[in-house]
């Protein structure tokens, strides 16, 4: 299983050490480039991102120290390890002072090795994170964390259409934050200064969506004992952010629409419409575009809330933008609890790295969140994951598996994933919480995930 973080390059003038250490970090599952010299070493430090540099005390002509000194001024998101055959307390000093993580004498074994490799790892994947962390603080891009290709087009997208005013709908799975998009574009719009409302259409009892979005007056139907502006009319000016959109019934979507069209809200029981200056962004997790071929959804609506799209990409899509989203919820969460921020065991980063994340950031903050809670020492292992976590297929492996096996362990795992909340599930699976009783039943779950309550 490969770490994501951990590109190693090895320095040797020795080379029967080269092909040792080269063969045992590959074993590992480590990336693992060989240099014989330190002027070739530094050729390939200038080639591609290193994240580790081992590399051998005395070598002819330029030495172990000048390279360490020259990766800490170059190279300082690099760590190094020094190993050497001549052990010294000035030369281990001097080797710490230039930099270097940790110090191996030889002859050394396997298991010194690999584990001084990552300790080394993990001191950097911390490092990383609290600098990530950091940023976030003194104004990462709005709020978002991640620099993977995929968030760096939803940052140039998130751009454009705070400079526009037209209907905004982002897409993606549920927990990928389709709410912070929301939020960055208003507050980098030319209307941060006015409200900023967020709608859960799919939280709102089918019977009160119309007087909650537009408001209704006293008496206009039985409890409505006072006058209440709805979300649009609070909104005026400013934003409204309509989450799962794609609940809303076809009536509801019609009078939507004429909002869209008109710029006008009518209040129930109100004789006359209400002028309201609304931007509307529009989030959902479904396909929209089916439920417009399917009839269950209103092309017109659909196309006057698509003018500007993004889509967001599922956290499994964004390489390693995970060791940062880790790092930042570490901290945070320590912070809430009063305790040392926690470091993570080599295994432990290899299994959030391999996990397929069904919910996403929001499933990652919760697995986090319990791990920081849950756990009595300053590390996270492996053993202290969730189960689910220890057994995700690796991503383009070949799994010999019918359609209907296939589609009944991500059930299950949905279901694991969100603690047997069937309401969470559903919607992360894209269907309704009659879809997904019919395919419990069907694939005969009795498990604690098929029973579980469905309390949020």
């Amino acid at each position: 299983m490969r770490d994501p973080s951990a590109h190693i390059l090895v320095v040797d003038d020795s080379v029967s050490t080269l092909e040792v250490l080269e063969r045992n970090l590959v074993q590992e599952g480590y990336v693992a480039s060989t240099a014989k010299s330190v002027d070739e070493a530094i050729l390939i430090l200038g080639r591609a991102p290193v994240d580790l540099v081992i590399t051998d005390l005395r070598m002819p002509k330029v030495g172990g120290l000048d390279l360490i000194r020259h990766v800490r001024e170059h190279f300082p998101d690099t760590a190094a390890i020094m190993i050497t055959g001549y052990s010294s307390i000035e030369s281990a000093v001097a080797a710490v002072k230039e930099g270097a993580e940790e110090y191996l004498t030889k002859p050394f074994t396997d298991e010194e090795l690999i584990s001084a490799v990552q300790r080394t790892l993990g001191r950097l994947r911390q490092r990383r994170a609290s600098q990530q962390t950091q940023a976030l603080a003194s104004g990462a891009p709005f709020g978002l964390i991640g620099e993977s290709p995929a968030m760096q087009r939803v940052y140039r997208a998130i751009e454009k259409a705070a400079a526009a005013s037209a209907t905004v709908l982002i897409t993606g799975e549920s927990g990928t934050g389709k709410e912070l998009v929301a939020r960055a574009i208003h507050y980098r719009s030319s209307r941060a200064s006015a409200p900023f409302v967020p709608v859960n259409c799919g939280g709102i009892p089918e019977g009160l969506v119309e007087s909650e979005l537009f408001g209704h007056v006293k008496g206009s139907f039985t409890g409505a004992i006072t006058t209440r502006a709805g979300f649009f009319i609070a909104a005026d000016q400013g934003c409204i952010f309509l989450d799962e959109v794609g609940e809303l019934t076809p009536a509801m979507q019609a009078k939507l629409l004429r909002v869209l069209e008109d710029n006008k809200v009518q209040m129930v029981g109100a004789a006359k419409p209400r002028v309201v200056d609304v931007r509307v962004l529009a989030a959902t997790n479904k396909d929209l575009a089916g439920l417009v071929r399917r009839k269950t959804f209103r092309d017109d609506l659909y196309f006057r809330l698509n003018v500007i799209s993004i889509e967001l990409p599922p956290l499994r899509d964004r390489g390693d933008d995970i060791i940062p989203l880790v790092g930042f919820f570490l901290a945070k969460f320590a912070r809430e609890a009063d305790k040392p921020t926690p470091r993570l065991s080599d295994r432990a980063w290899r299994c959030l790295r391999e996990y397929h994340w069904p919910g996403n950031i929001r499933e990652l903050e919760n697995v986090v969140q319990r791990l920081v809670v849950m756990i009595d020492g300053d590390e996270i292992d492996a053993a202290d994951l969730p189960s689910l976590l220890h057994f995700a297929v690796p991503r383009g492996g070949f799994v010999q598996r019918t359609l209907a096996e296939v589609e009944a362990a991500h059930i299950r795992a949905v279901l694991a994933g969100v603690n047997g909340n069937k309401t969470r599930a559903a919607q992360i699976l894209g269907i309704d919480r009659k879809t997904l009783r019919e395919s419990l039943k069907r694939f005969g779950f009795t498990t604690e995930a098929s029973n579980s309550d469905d309390t949020e």
